[in-house]
């Protein structure tokens, strides 16, 4: 597992050292995304009560178009993934470690000229876990989201701020299926960037 962990750290930091060759402030059609991201949060209202909540992951993006839409609402889709290594479910009966991928992010990047770029997306993934979540459930669940931010764009790498809403359940895979809320907070750092 060791060894795991720390080939994953040098994986993600040689994709940084590699992408700052291309570099690119700001997103572009046709440009890429690649984040390191970690985040917490608390349980909210609906489900169950009781639930913190800490994970990291990695982020790949491909943006998709050009600027559309209407006054303030223009923007460019991107499309992306989240490789999850790191899940920690903090829960009355125990603590649970667990692991997912999120292969499904539908990212709005608002066209701004400034330094400050918000975005929303909607995105859904699956998380493993080795003890159940919520407990007395199931330890294969799944994590539809919802998040508001924005990128604080700099001339070599960005830091992103985000709330997000996620929501942990097993959508029916065990009889008893409470599922969870949480609203999280966020912060990334990563770069956009274009191949030559």
């Amino acid at each position: 597992m060791r060894v795991f962990s720390t080939s994953l750290v040098l994986l993600c930091l040689s994709a940084f050292w590699a992408s700052s060759m291309w570099a690119q402030s700001r997103p572009e059609d046709g440009g890429h995304e690649i984040e390191l991201w970690t985040g917490g949060g608390h349980s909210a209202g609906g489900g169950r009560p009781d639930i913190g909540i800490w994970n990291g992951g990695l982020r790949y993006g491909w943006i998709l178009t050009r600027p559309h839409g209407p006054g303030f609402l223009k923007g460019r889709f991107e499309y992306a993934v989240d490789a999850v290594p790191m899940f920690l479910v903090f829960q009355s009966a125990n603590r649970a470690y667990g692991g997912g991928f999120n292969p499904l992010v539908l990212k709005w990047n608002f066209a701004t000229r400034g330094r400050i770029a918000p975005y929303f997306e909607l995105g859904g993934g699956v998380l493993y876990t080795n003890h159940d979540v919520p407990d007395g459930t199931n330890n294969l669940n799944f994590t539809p989201s919802a998040a508001f931010g924005t990128h604080i764009l700099r001339e070599k790498y960005n830091w992103s701020l985000e709330l997000r809403y996620l929501h942990i359940s097993n959508a029916g895979i065990d009889v008893h299926n409470p599922g969870t809320n949480t609203l999280q907070v966020r912060l990334g750092i990563g770069k956009f960037f274009r191949h030559p």
